[in-house]
């Protein structure tokens, strides 16, 4: 908890000093300066970094709650006080160290035991302290978003999805007399969206030695990052996938899913958005959507975003204050996706507004990790494939709206 109130009191001091220049400016009726639209970047910059760890540490704390961790990272506790791994103790790390800087001769007796109190897989002093090599070094994850806010469907017999929609409907009834029946209406039509759940895989080898001799579970590990990397590829299509052979994303213009008369232009400039533009795709969406609605887009244009002010010269972004509470721009939550795009051009889409569980999945095949022990074995490697069978798409696009550039 401690650890959230900082990060948020550090988010809220960037962006109060992006916001600061934005003020300065504004009242000397002045552009920013390159100086002073560098430093806005990075003050920006700094609060979204401060933001995807907040994220994270919420995340953290909820999986938390629900299983107990295994902690990977950090100093382990003295054999003395129970940890039986004889290469976390403190008298072996004092050893490790000393070997490093002397070398052999600089060891006490105690230093020599304690460096070969591994067994001989471990390979003795040969393997470096616990402590020493059990931080994994890697960048930080991307966030999967939309499979989280759609509604998804499993699955187990049939090798699609289908479902009714009523593509036409009845137009308003007639005001007439008592005996009469009103016009005869042929607008009535009905259609269907289906969903073919499509394969896709992934194939990764493991030295067995690295498997054996790292304090890092390896292979449990790798598998982690398959299943993280199924996400991405899934969040990839549900943005901008073209449907063929893969989902249909939610920035692909097509007559079955969001067709280009769900794009909001009129307002927006050709390289940013703005607030009038802004305005009017929220009011293309229509008022029972808005409860339930997100916006989603890349960081590149939050840092635009950021800037615009309404009429009353109050910002439109609101960033969150509590915790679990989400940025809101004009009174809507913002999401920030890697997978948005960020191309500020001229007829181009730079977000998206939408109830987004109108966006249906279809999943055939659970996440599967075959182990493949003797493919591999004159190489001394395990191989791992990840395979999984899915599909999505958007069905009633009265949902969404999409905002582009003029």
């Amino acid at each position: 908890m401690k650890k959230l109130m900082e990060l948020r009191d550090k988010r809220g001091k960037a962006i109060a000093d992006a916001r600061a220049i934005l003020d300065k400016a504004e009242a000397e009726k002045r552009d920013l300066t390159p100086e002073e639209d560098a430093s806005y970047a990075s003050f920006i910059g700094a609060a979204n970094k401060a933001k995807d760890a907040i994220d994270r540490e919420e995340l953290q704390a909820k999986l938390e709650k629900e299983a107990a961790q295994i902690a990977i990272d950090g100093i382990q506790p003295d054999t003395e006080k129970g940890n039986t791994n004889p290469r976390a103790s403190k008298i072996y790390n004092e050893a490790m160290a000393i070997m490093i800087v002397e070398g052999q001769k600089g060891l006490s007796p105690e230093h020599v035991k304690a460096l070969t109190s591994g067994n001989d897989t471990d390979g003795g002093y040969l393997v470096l302290p616990e402590q020493f090599i059990s931080k994994l070094i890697k960048r930080v994850d991307d966030v999967c978003y939309i499979r989280t806010k759609s509604t998804v469907y499993s699955l187990r017999k049939a090798v699609s999805l289908g479902a009714p929609s009523l593509d036409t409907d009845i137009s308003d009834a007639d005001w007439t007399t008592e005996i009469a029946t009103g016009s005869l209406d042929t607008d009535l039509a009905f259609g269907k969206r289906s969903l073919t759940p499509h394969p896709y895989a992934k194939q990764v080898k493991i030295s067995n030695h690295l498997l054996r001799n790292s304090t890092i579970p390896v292979d449990t590990l790798v598998m982690a990052r398959l299943g993280y990397k199924a996400g991405i590829t899934e969040e990839k299509a549900f943005m901008t996938g073209n449907g063929g052979q893969q989902p249909l994303g939610v920035f692909t213009p097509s007559s079955i899913g969001i067709s280009t008369g769900r794009d909001v232009s009129a307002g927006n400039e050709a390289t940013y958005p703005t607030f009038d533009g802004l305005m009017n795709a929220k009011y293309t969406l229509k008022g029972q959507y808005w409860n339930r609605a997100d916006w989603i887009f890349h960081r590149d244009v939050l840092l635009v975003l950021a800037k615009i002010k309404d009429g009353n010269s109050q910002y439109i972004w609101r960033e969150s204050v509590r915790s679990g509470e989400p940025d809101m721009l004009l009174g809507r939550p913002i999401s920030t996706s890697e997978y948005a795009p960020n191309t500020m051009t001229t007829g181009l889409y730079c977000g998206i507004l939408g109830e987004f569980s109108n966006y249906w999945i279809a999943d055939a095949l659970d996440i599967q990790i075959q182990v493949l022990k003797e493919l591999y074995a004159a190489t001394n490697q395990t191989g791992l494939i990840m395979r999984k069978e899915t599909d999505g798409m958007p069905v009633l696009e009265e949902a969404f709206v999409r905002v582009k550039l003029g």
